[in-house]
């Protein structure tokens, strides 16, 4: 060995010769990249004409709907063509060619995730990939369930008489643009956790990777593209491509082996065609991915056995945080169940390995944890604890929910007088306890009021004979609440109040409903029954008179007008207001014992013994 080693002094001055590709490729550099430019311009533009259309809506008041990809699912459950489900149909046949293109420079996600990615190496932080084998399926999944199941669903309940495949209604136009977007209190933590968070925890595209339902469909489009970034015998493996890709994709050794990038992970971004320092790269059509079998060799972040611990995870915190409080969508759940994931992986990791580090950041050595180690575990704590909590939450109002949902009695029945009582079955009234028990015991523990749960609540009270509980909660219900829901607290509280005999607040609830929903045609005959309690029977007259011109259907309004005739003598024209009302009477005792009971109500004594021998007749539980 001696005899073979070179001494240090006679080494001095001498050189060795290393193929090197140019100048800036000897001195370790890669290039900048001459297409991320274009694509920030791109990302930027696509944001600007999403603020636009925004604020066209505001000012018109009409808009095209959004042109969002989840916007296909009213379309797929209920025929309502939209633009979002003809730009996703556009998207799709466009990859089917292309490849991901529209994922890398048309995505508002990509635009954030890329920003997110900028800041972070501004600091010092180069986001790094986590690597899954089982959680990369979870798109495709939520692709199937949001955009395939509905139809095999419908399938297997539809009635006899009903297309597998809704008719198509034309609702290309909005009035109401914001309808199916979560409100800006939730947007917001929205975008952090599915921008900068699972940027920061999981990589560049950690939520294109792991959570995006679209990418699961476009992923399997990109497999049969043939469109794809391919190379030239100039290769000479240098790696640049790959480090400087952000899509997470190992391009030179994809290339080497395919002579192509098979990834369907690759965004078609171009980086890595634009810092190839031999320009060996390009975009051109030839054989899809899917003609070649991987045996690219994949490295990964967890074992096996930790894969299966981490998808366990996974499902747990989506199930634990979607929709709880009624506010999580399914996006932001996935996005949260991602980082639960990595946080709960990397701590058990950190408690079980000698070293450990995270970036930068030294969390374990020689076996000892450090001060940010200490801090990590704390993080991870705090947000695993808030998945817990908000799982405990969600439980209790899913069966809170569920009781609810079981009890059999009709609305209008029991809204016909102030104690519904006697319509409850004994299981009505078992469903009623469980589900005030679950509800209640949701929000004791809960952080943030559950707006759509309090009326279910409110509704489980008056069914229950406290009609001042039920009017309170109706009230903290609607002051936090907007549009329909918030015109139906209203109108709740202001039938229940007239029922117990306080009209005046009555009175004042249902105009209020009435101002939030033009349209709610039952808040105008309710106003009428207040007005006319009140004395006030010729603006009482006037508000069922309304109800009848704008929907004749309403038969308790026709009803209503031909007892106030009666009243008058006026019996030629309370026989017509009569028939009127007859097509629309369904011809079953509990609705003839109900329009009895609400002309007994407001005095129509008369009228409701006709009802009430009707409904006797059909059925004597009802006489």
């Amino acid at each position: 060995m001696a005899k073979n080693c070179t001494p240090k002094e006679q080494r001095k001055g001498r050189s060795i010769e290393l193929p090197v590709l140019n100048a800036e490729a000897a001195k370790g550099a890669i290039r900048k990249s001459r297409t991320a430019r274009w694509r920030a311009a791109a990302l930027i533009t696509l944001n600007l004409l999403m603020i636009a259309h925004i604020i066209q809506w505001q000012i018109t008041g009409s808009t095209v709907s959004p042109i969002e990809p989840s916007e296909a699912m009213f379309t797929i459950q209920n025929g309502a063509l939209n633009a979002g489900f003809i730009f996703f149909t556009l998207a799709i046949l466009a990859t089917l060619v292309f490849g991901r293109f529209v994922c890398g420079w048309g995505c508002h996600i990509v635009a954030l995730q890329d920003l997110c990615g900028w800041m972070l190496k501004k600091i010092g932080l180069k986001p790094r990939p986590f690597r899954s084998r089982l959680l990369v399926y979870v798109p495709l999944i939520v692709a199937l369930y949001m955009f395939v199941w509905p139809t095999v669903y419908r399938w297997f309940v539809k009635p006899a008489n009903e297309p597998l495949i809704p008719g198509f209604t034309n609702h290309l136009i909005t009035t109401d643009f914001w309808a199916t977007f979560p409100p800006v209190a939730v947007a917001i933590p929205f975008l952090f956790i599915c921008g900068f968070l699972t940027v920061y925890f999981l990589g560049q595209k950690g939520f294109c990777t792991y959570a995006c339902p679209y990418g699961g469909f476009f992923g399997v489009a990109d497999k049969v593209a043939p469109g794809r970034i391919r190379v030239t015998d100039d290769c000479e493996q240098c790696g640049h491509c790959t480090a400087t890709c952000t899509s997470n994709v190992l391009v030179h050794k994809e290339v080497k082996e395919y002579g192509m990038v098979v990834d369907p992970g690759c965004m078609k971004c171009m980086d890595c065609v634009s810092v190839c320092p031999n320009d060996a790269l390009y975009f051109g059509f030839g054989k899809p991915a899917s003609s070649v079998k991987s045996t690219t060799p994949r490295t990964y972040s967890l074992t096996w056995p930790e894969e299966i611990a981490a998808a366990g995870v996974f499902f747990g915190s989506f199930m634990a945080v979607w929709d709880v409080y009624q506010l999580v969508p399914m996006l932001m759940a996935l996005g949260i169940a991602t980082v639960t994931t990595f946080l709960a992986m990397r701590s058990w990791r950190l408690v079980r390995s000698k070293d450990l580090s995270f970036y930068k950041f030294d969390l374990k050595s020689g076996g000892k944890i450090r001060t940010a180690g200490a801090a990590f575990l704390g993080v991870a704590a705090l947000w695993i604890g808030l998945n817990a909590h908000s799982g405990w939450v969600r439980y209790h109002e899913a069966l809170g929910t569920r009781a609810y949902e079981r009890v059999g009695l009709p609305d209008e029945l029991a809204l016909a007088q102030a104690d519904p009582a006697r319509w409850l079955t004994p299981t009505d009234r078992q469903n009623i306890e469980e589900s005030k028990h679950h509800l209640n015991r949701a929000r004791s523990i809960a952080l943030f009021e559950n707006t759509t749960a309090l009326p279910k609540l409110a509704w489980m009270e008056f069914l229950s004979g406290d009609t001042n509980r039920s009017a309170e909660l109706l009230s903290e219900a609607e002051a936090s609440q907007d549009g329909e829901p918030k015109a139906l607290s209203l109108y709740y509280r202001g039938a229940i109040l007239n029922r117990s005999g306080r009209y005046e607040e009555a009175l004042a609830s249902l105009d209020r409903a009435f101002q939030e929903r033009p349209d709610l045609i039952l808040a105008r005959v309710e106003k009428g029954e207040s007005l006319w309690q009140l004395g006030r029977k010729d603006e009482a007259v006037s508000e069922w008179k309304a109800a009848v011109n704008a929907n004749e259907r309403i038969a308790l309004a026709s009803l209503f007008l031909a007892g106030a005739a009666e009243a008058e003598g006026d019996t030629d024209s309370a026989s017509a207001f009569e028939r009127k009302a007859s097509p629309y009477i369904p011809r079953n005792a509990p609705f003839h014992w109900m329009l009895g009971q609400r002309l007994k109500n407001v005095g129509m004594n008369s009228l409701a013994e006709r009802h009430f021998e009707i409904a006797g007749n059909m059925d004597p539980a009802f006489r």
